[in-house]
């Protein structure tokens, strides 16, 4: 079997997990390719023959992740999401194991399902996402995360939220699949994947192959009006679906744009893009292959 692992040699802590992955893999007459990048070098280069290998290992972040999904939308190629990051929410949406080993055996059993990916348009630039896009309150808690994710982890995403408890409120004009809302609040998101980090449900359904975004339009006036939300997301995982309060507002499209007043900054799969609104989005429908679990064949394959 021939394995093409792009490793990104910035993303969360370093420990090289993905040495000990290409180690347990390996059997006789494979071929596995390091292929690394600290983001000097662009992924795109990296991925210049990817179809000529039976699978791509992307290693890194969920940015890393989403990156390498989206240059290989449509062309059936699986990819292992290596959980190399700081948060690896796509793995924890997945229900993919995060030990080495246990990922190296999970290639082996060869279980792939297709996921729906998104693409944002801003400021002429697009991005894939594989999790969530958004604007706002979101993307500033990836801001002030960035310089203590590789110190704090996770935590640091929590920091940042308590360190901005007043964040900007603004007005929105949100097209959905050509039909226009007006509301307001803290921020925006987009969401494919419904879990965020430690396991809080944004919505009631994890729905990432049914051909439509989540649209979340955070209501709230000050981020301490969103904890009701918080705690009824945490109430999800034991299956009792509680109500988001009003603080959350949900729609479903497939495309969606969105304008600011004022405008927000917007961040993708964990990335601060330092970009603003106004941005425009759609779903691509099963885009990525990705490998999975048997947990997680269970829980997405009947969608």
């Amino acid at each position: 079997m021939k394995l093409l692992v792009i490793n990104n040699l910035s993303s969360g802590f370093g420990e090289g997990a993905v040495y000990d992955f290409a180690r347990s893999f390996s059997r006789d007459g494979d071929e596995v390719c390091l292929r690394s990048t600290d983001g000097a070098t662009d992924v795109r280069d990296l991925l210049r023959d990817a179809d000529a290998f039976d699978a791509v290992v992307a290693s890194g972040g969920d940015g890393t992740v989403a990156t390498v999904s989206y240059l290989l939308a449509n062309t059936e190629v699986p990819v292992l999401p290596f959980p190399a990051g700081t948060a690896n929410l796509l793995a924890l949406n997945l229900a993919s194991p995060l030990e080495p080993h246990a990922l190296a055996k999970m290639v082996r059993e060869g279980r792939t399902l297709d996921f729906d990916l998104g693409e944002i348009e801003v400021a002429g630039r697009k991005f894939g996402f594989g999790i969530m896009a958004g604007a706002g309150y979101d993307a500033a808690i990836m801001h002030g995360a960035e310089a203590g994710k590789r110190l704090f982890g996770p935590m640091a995403y929590l920091s940042a939220a308590v360190l901005n408890p007043m964040p900007q409120k603004s007005r929105f004009s949100i097209e959905l699949d050509g039909r226009t809302v007006e509301s307001e609040g803290l921020g925006i998101l987009l969401a494919n994947f419904s879990k965020i980090q430690f396991d809080i449900a944004v919505t009631h359904g994890n729905e990432p192959r049914d051909g439509e975004f989540d649209v979340v339009v955070l209501k709230a006036k000050t981020a301490f009006e969103l904890i009701p939300a918080v705690f009824a997301g945490l109430l999800d995982r034991g299956g009792e679906f509680p109500d988001r309060t009003g603080a959350l507002e949900i729609h479903r499209a497939r495309t969606v744009r969105v304008e600011a007043d004022p405008p927000m900054e917007v961040q993708y799969d964990g990335e601060a893009t330092r970009l603003t609104t106004p941005f425009s989005a759609r779903i691509l429908p099963r885009a990525a292959r990705f490998y999975v679990s048997e947990e997680g064949w269970g829980l997405f394959a009947q969608e």
